[in-house]
């Protein structure tokens, strides 16, 4: 491809430096790291957290690259370097005219809690219709003939990019995926071709990249108002504290707006009873009368579900076809998942709860159908958003009867100081450090009628200890304990 296509309308401004033969330059790949570079590959120097890739175009220049996009250009070398204001919106859009395909029918979400369930259960209502479908986001790649670990909530977008390719070409027709904040911020979506989007909720994440609350939401708006086309199904869960804000944005943007849960116009939530394993609610679609089944755990779930087949109905799904595939639904890996019991019934949940507001939803998800004590075992990552560690500490010790605070991915910092940050708001916790021996201890405490809730790692299957990620899941720790009662 030619770099005059990768420009395309979008990017007059080059455009404009793509004079004489530079615009018939051979493109045979594109990266944004210099240690990818091939020879004929075009290298996208963009900023990031850590380190400036101006600082390797001639790193990638020495490796083959054909031509080199950068913020400044005052380069003297025999390759051409262009220079562009925006680098990081030009990767995203030069990446999709690039690899050219994708799923016929695209959705994203976004929020702070509930992104991968809302992704995983989209995917499912599709599938149950008999369609192809593909889900990208937190735990992986799922899609027919896929079933991919991932890490990354929403991947860099020459990545994400090829992926949507190679799933078209592996006949998927939908595919749902998951919009984080860091991600929309990096324009890695720009590119993708939406056919609808939703909001989840908005609660306290990633202040260590965010400056202001404010500024977080405003990043997760750029889904609404510059990466869905204008008048797309903008699909709101109605009961969140943000929800007001986030139909403003959709609706300045010119988007049509569906709300979703008891304060919804499009999926209105009338009644929900909750049970230990699962959920029945009764939804309002216009005049018509829905009784539906989760068999899932949690209030949280209820709203989940309810926004992914918002996003269903809106691509296509009747209400009756959505909602009878909401009784089949598997919840997303690590999402308030049961592991196993004990021999007198007490219950062990793994659950990905790294915030403050997740992890008092699922505490409070599990109250109703626990007749004896609810037992958490959690801690904070590293290098993470410090401000929220004795504010889960608080959330803990008030929504829980026993808890036990351990280390969680310390990655870089000391884990004596994130565990004695989180202690300060934990009154009456106890301190673990092994994770392994947290969970043993808090499944040898477990008696009839008893909850326990191991949280914040949900379904990843390594701890980061400085630089080394060690095996780790907690999944098989909870079900070694429950074997060794």
């Amino acid at each position: 491809m030619k770099i005059k296509d990768l420009a395309g309308t979008s990017f007059p401004e080059l455009s404009a430096q793509l004079t004489g033969d530079a615009s018939d330059i051979e493109i045979g790949g594109i990266t944004a790291d210099s240690r990818e570079v091939k020879p004929g590959d075009l290298f996208v120097a963009v900023a990031g957290t850590k380190a400036n890739g101006a600082a390797y175009i001639a790193d990638a220049i020495a490796r083959g690259a054909a031509a080199v996009v950068a913020a400044d250009a005052h380069v003297d070398a025999g390759t051409p370097v262009f220079s562009l204001s925006e680098p990081r919106r030009f990767l995203a859009k030069a990446a999709a005219a690039f690899y050219g395909r994708q799923p016929e029918t695209m959705v994203a979400v976004t929020g702070t809690a509930g992104k991968t369930s809302v992704a995983s259960f989209t995917r499912q209502i599709w599938a149950h219709s008999g369609l192809s479908a593909a889900m990208i986001g937190t735990t992986g790649v799922v899609a027919p003939g896929r079933n991919e670990y991932g890490s990354l909530t929403t991947p860099d977008p020459v990545s994400l990019h090829k992926l949507l390719a190679e799933l078209a070409g592996e006949g998927v027709t939908h595919a749902a995926m998951e919009a984080s904040s860091h991600g929309l911020d990096q324009n890695r979506l720009d590119g993708v071709r939406l056919a609808a989007a939703a909001f989840t909720n908005l609660g306290r994440d990633h202040m260590d990249y965010h400056p202001t609350v404010e500024h977080y939401m405003a990043s997760k708006m750029r889904l609404f108002g510059a990466l869905l086309p204008k008048g797309s199904p903008a699909v709101i869960f109605a009961d969140d504290q943000w929800s007001a804000e986030a139909i403003a944005a959709a609706r300045k943007a010119g988007q049509d707006v569906r709300t979703v849960g008891r304060n919804g116009d499009f999926i209105s939530l009338k009644r929900v009873e909750h049970f230990r394993h699962k959920q029945s609610a009764e939804v309002h679609v216009g005049d018509d009368i829905f009784e539906i089944h989760v068999p899932l755990a949690g209030d949280f779930q209820v709203a989940n579900a309810l926004v992914a087949a918002g996003l269903a109905m809106s691509t296509g799904i009747t209400a009756k076809a959505a909602f009878s595939a909401l009784e089949k639904l598997q919840g997303a890996s690590g999402r308030l998942e049961l592991v196993g019991q004990t021999r007198d019934g007490a219950l062990a949940y793994v659950d990905y709860a790294h915030k403050p507001d997740a992890l008092a939803n699922v505490l409070e998800s599990v109250r109703p159908f626990t007749t004896g004590r609810v037992i958490i075992v959690f801690g904070c990552g590293g290098d993470r958003d410090k401000g929220k560690r004795p504010i889960m500490g608080e959330i803990a010790s008030r929504l829980a009867d026993v808890v036990i605070v351990t280390d969680d991915n310390p990655r870089s910092e000391v884990p004596e100081v994130i565990r004695a940050e989180i202690m300060a708001g934990a009154n009456g916790a106890t301190e673990i450090a092994d994770r392994a021996e947290a969970i043993r201890t808090a499944v040898g405490m477990l008696k009839t009628g008893d909850t326990l809730i191991v949280a914040g790692k949900g379904h990843e299957e390594g701890q980061t200890i400085g630089s080394v990620t060690l095996p780790f899941s907690d999944h098989a720790e909870v079900r070694k304990a429950l074997g060794g009662l």
